[in-house]
């Protein structure tokens, strides 16, 4: 049996989009997020334009094609701006692409130097579900984002971004343990927490859920999948418009959620909405927190409470026209959990966006 791959953490999270200046635009005057470096034509690259993005440690990489010809048009016209690639950072590329395809991955390249006049980074990709795949990204001792990309700096707001607490798959229905059973396998995950049909319903939609998460729990990927219903569910209408499995959300953390949502409101993001009466009862179920009660209720952000601590979190909508990919912001306190109390209020604002779509 190969040794196990040693990750790091998430490099970065690439998305392929389809006008990547603008969207570049919209993550940085809505998001905070500063641009860092650049590659297009102006650098060599005559086939295909990426922006790098930076807030703490996160770096959000979108790339569009330049001609018709490029494979990423009909990704695009299958499954609308959406995350290609969540790259692994690792020490040795070529030694956990080959533990990884021995332990059962698909291959997507073997290990490339991509060599520039200031270093060379080494990387080598697997698939994942869907479309998705899992680079891995050999740095050594090289100093900028990626050879091949320049120097780019324009300032954005910052709005307290600090890291990716995590990115959740959807996947079609009966394939969740499959997916759970790849983690496992191939990177040594462990089952963090699971939610069956019963802790993630309302009275019209299920599903269920799976938590993936490496030893040390920096990494954790939760695996959702549709469960019957008297109507869709949101996870099925995810998968309808994506047209396969995908990245549905991408959680990012902070530690002011009030000043973070304060901002990215003021920003125009977009969030779920949930209603005054979720405050009736909250508090008598998570007791007493630090946040002022009136402030979080003003900017309608969720909490949930475990034997750990209490969490807040909110949830963008969709950041394009199909109901695919979103972004939720969310502060730890002590919690590890994934705001089980929060499941029937979201599930139900998420039905709400659903039907005013027509697709409930």
């Amino acid at each position: 049996m190969p040794g196990d791959i040693d990750l790091k953490g998430i490099h970065h999270i690439e998305l392929w989009v389809g006008n990547a200046r603008q969207a570049a635009y919209f993550y940085r005057k809505c998001f905070g997020f500063d641009l860092v470096a650049y590659r297009g034509p102006e650098t060599g690259d005559h086939e295909r334009a990426s922006y790098c993005l930076r807030q703490g440690s996160v770096l959000l990489v979108l790339t569009t094609p330049l001609g018709h010809l490029d494979p990423i048009n009909s990704w695009l016209a299958t499954h609308g701006d959406g995350v290609r690639d969540l790259a692994f950072e690792v020490d040795d590329a070529a030694a956990a692409f080959a533990s990884a395809v021995e332990r059962g991955a698909t291959p997507v390249h073997g290990p490339i130097d991509i060599e520039a006049a200031d270093g060379a980074v080494r990387k080598a990709a697997i698939r994942t579900y869907g479309d998705t795949i899992h680079s891995f990204v050999e740095r050594g001792d090289y100093g900028g984002f990626l050879p091949g990309y320049v120097r780019h700096e324009i300032k954005g707001q910052n709005v307290g971004i600090r890291c990716v607490d995590h990115v959740v798959g959807n996947v079609e229905h009966r394939c969740m343990d499959t997916w759970c059973e790849f983690y496992e396998q191939v990177f040594g995950f462990h089952k963090f927490v699971s939610y069956d049909d019963k802790d993630i319903c309302t009275e019209f939609t299920a599903l269920r859920s799976k938590v993936m998460a490496s030893a040390d729990r920096a990494i954790k990927f939760p695996i959702n999948e549709p469960a019957k219903g008297k109507k869709k569910s949101q996870i099925q209408e995810y998968i309808e418009f994506n047209l396969t499995a995908g990245v549905q959300h991408i959680a990012l953390s902070t530690e002011d959620i009030i000043a973070t949502i304060g901002m990215l409101r003021e920003n125009g993001a977009e969030f779920l909405d949930v209603p005054d009466s979720y405050y009736d009862t909250v508090w008598d179920r998570i007791g007493e927190i630090t946040e002022d009660r009136d402030k979080v209720k003003e900017l309608k952000i969720l909490v949930d409470r475990d034997d750990n601590g209490y969490l807040l979190q909110l949830f963008t909508r969709p950041l394009q026209d199909r109901p695919t990919l979103f972004v939720e912001i969310i502060q730890r306190c002590g919690s590890d959990s994934f705001g089980k109390g929060n499941f029937q209020a979201l599930f139900e604002a998420i039905e709400r966006e659903q039907e005013t779509r027509g697709n409930l």
